[in-house]
């Protein structure tokens, strides 16, 4: 993996890197299969993006017409760089590098003939000059297009759990260097971590499985006004599927356009678990969350779904 995680940063640290040398990077390396990478070039008012995408098709998976459950691994930033305002690779980038990572071992591992059970989905999106943003307690990454849009491009009907991959580190929230994990969230509902994730977390570092905290506020759309940890768990508003968020952290805090920060130890570390996790999601042995619990939270709460939408001042409802 960590041959993957250093080939990747050094194709996206380039001030010419689009979405098509990414696509073509990913297609090279999926020999015969015929899997090809889908790119969308998205124009905002601060610029474009391109939006990369990668079904790997599984052995039971839905592409297949079997019933495995599928995995979205999404990485989730702002822009890979700052240009013209910083030059290199900022530490944003860390969250496209590893779930292409996690696209490029998959493709390598099918044209071996190493198939899982499931369907896997990698979205990312790649801008070399994306915008900063002020935040407190150091400045964030900001992207051309906004947290709708990137929704739309990243998060499908077709995903039965959502695994969303960022760099986490401007915060003092959780002060750990290395890779941790949130809570599960489901439709407004910020559920218990997952056992089964956990289990893969210290199979994967070696370590004790580490976790951080996450507010309403966090899986609540961008745009109500309410202050967000980042948009790790922006995947969340758009879907009905679990998503869990898997953040690549440091012990102190590390703004989002800062380059020079990306530890790709770390980095590979992040794909290692978004691969074992695809492994084990797609043949049925590790789960989100515990079903039965969540309909009998919602029978006794009822619906948190409106903490998906801007709200009812925002949405224009009294």
């Amino acid at each position: 993996m960590l041959n993957h995680v250093i080939a990747i940063s050094d194709l996206l640290d380039n001030p010419s890197v689009d979405g098509h040398a990414v696509a073509d990077h990913l297609a090279g390396l999926a020999g015969g299969t015929g899997i090809k990478p889908e790119v969308s070039t998205v124009t905002g008012d601060r610029g474009s993006t391109d939006f990369v995408k990668v079904v790997v098709p599984g052995t039971s998976g839905k592409t297949a017409g079997g019933a495995a459950p599928t995995l979205g691994v999404i990485g989730r930033l702002g822009g890979i760089g700052a240009r013209p305002e910083i030059v290199g690779l900022v530490s944003d980038a860390d969250g496209a590098v590893s779930a292409l990572s996690v696209a490029a071992k998959l493709l390598v591992m099918a044209a071996r003939g190493d198939r899982l059970a499931g369907d896997v989905i990698v979205a990312t999106h790649v801008c070399p000059d994306a915008p900063t943003l002020p935040h407190e307690p150091v400045p964030f990454m900001d992207s051309p297009v906004d947290i709708a849009t990137m929704n739309a491009y990243e998060v499908g009907d077709d995903m039965d759990a959502v695994l969303s991959i960022d760099t986490t580190k401007g915060n003092r929230v959780v002060n750990h260097r290395g890779i941790a994990l949130s809570p599960t969230v489901k439709e407004g509902y910020i559920l218990r971590v997952s056992e089964d994730l956990l289990s893969v977390l210290a199979t994967v570092t070696g370590e004790l499985p580490v976790t951080y905290p996450i507010t309403i506020q966090d899986i609540t759309p961008y745009g109500n006004g309410a202050h967000h940890l980042n948009s790790i768990l922006q995947p969340a508003t758009a879907t009905t599927a679990p998503v869990v968020g898997l953040a690549i952290t440091a012990a102190s805090a590390v703004a989002g356009c800062a380059t020079g920060a990306s530890h790709e130890a770390d980095i590979a570390a992040a794909a290692r678990f978004g691969l074992e996790t695809a492994k084990a999601f797609g043949d049925g042995t590790l789960h989100f969350h515990d079903q039965t619990e969540f309909r009998h939270l919602v029978s006794l709460y009822g619906s948190l779904a409106h903490f998906q939408t801007l709200g009812m001042q925002r949405s224009g409802k009294e």
